[in-house]
């Protein structure tokens, strides 16, 4: 696939740490633990770019980063160090961690979209399926009513919830239809970008499957691009086009798909992908 040459997302020196950090931190790291001030680094000064209609896959074993990574780029919460640069948010010319309350909002809602591993954390329980979305629509002050329920309804389809169920709460739903949901609410607003973090852990492998052809349907069908946290090395070698590799919170390998999966150079990749074969 040929990507544009600027990136939709660009992130640079991006660094999240524990604790007060010292001047010794990076020359002393156990791990990504600095044994001078015990400052745990979460993420350690990494960068990469994402291009429009790419999927970059991020592997690496538990503690490594990625959801760390993945959580900053929504504003869970503010990193210590970097910044990060969207094409649509000023012309990718100002980082996302310097703007406003409002200005993340608008970014969450209009450019951006995220599917958590635990549909807890991206959905209301207790809300319908149909109002989930409705309130992302809302949240960007449109006040249609029918031509929102028009969009959540389309959605919903596409996600392969039955019309039966639409009004019924997420919390009555099995994991893989919440995980369906949660993908159609992040889709509601047409994001640039989608923000996708272990999306099938924990479901069974039929339903896996399905998950997995919806989030390629959504790749071909709209031209996003996919931000892919996993660490089933089936659905990388599946979905991405490019993957970088984490440990301790720094990328220690990047590159094609293929070439990661196939011919790894990095000690910890080769360990990695040999474990999983």
């Amino acid at each position: 696939m040929k990507f544009t040459e600027k990136p939709v997302l660009s992130v640079k020196n991006l660094s999240v740490f524990y604790g007060s950090g010292c001047e010794h931190c990076q020359t002393n790291l156990v791990k990504n633990r600095c044994r001078i001030c015990n400052t745990i680094w979460g993420i350690n000064d990494i960068s990469f770019d994402v291009f429009q209609g790419e999927v970059l896959g991020i592997v690496g074993e538990s503690g490594s980063g990625k959801t760390t990574l993945m959580r900053s780029l929504y504003f869970d919460f503010m990193p210590n160090k970097g910044s990060a640069y969207l094409m649509k948010y000023h012309q990718g010319e100002k980082s996302i961690w310097e703007a406003s309350v409002a200005e993340q909002r608008n970014i969450k809602n209009n450019i951006m979209g995220m599917v958590y591993q635990n549909p807890l954390l991206g959905l209301r329980m207790d809300y319908s399926a149909l109002s989930n979305i409705a309130e992302k629509i809302l949240a960007t002050g449109k006040r249609n009513a029918s031509a929102i329920n028009d969009r959540a309804s389309e959605l919903l389809k596409a996600v392969e919830i039955m019309d039966e169920r639409k009004k019924e709460a997420p919390k009555n739903f099995s994991g893989g239809m919440q995980q369906r949901v949660q993908i159609s609410k992040a889709l509601a607003n047409n994001p640039e970008l989608l923000l996708l973090d272990e999306v099938t852990t924990g479901l069974d492998l039929s339903v896996q499957a399905r998950v997995l052809d919806l989030i390629k349907n959504i790749r071909n069908n709209y031209g996003i691009s996919i931000l892919l946290v996993s660490h089933d090395l089936a659905v990388i070698r599946m979905l991405a086009d490019r993957t970088i590799v984490m440990l301790d919170g720094k990328i220690v390998e990047s590159g094609l798909t293929d070439q990661i999966l196939e011919d790894p150079q990095v000690a910890y990749s080769q360990q990695l992908v040999h474990s999983l074969i």
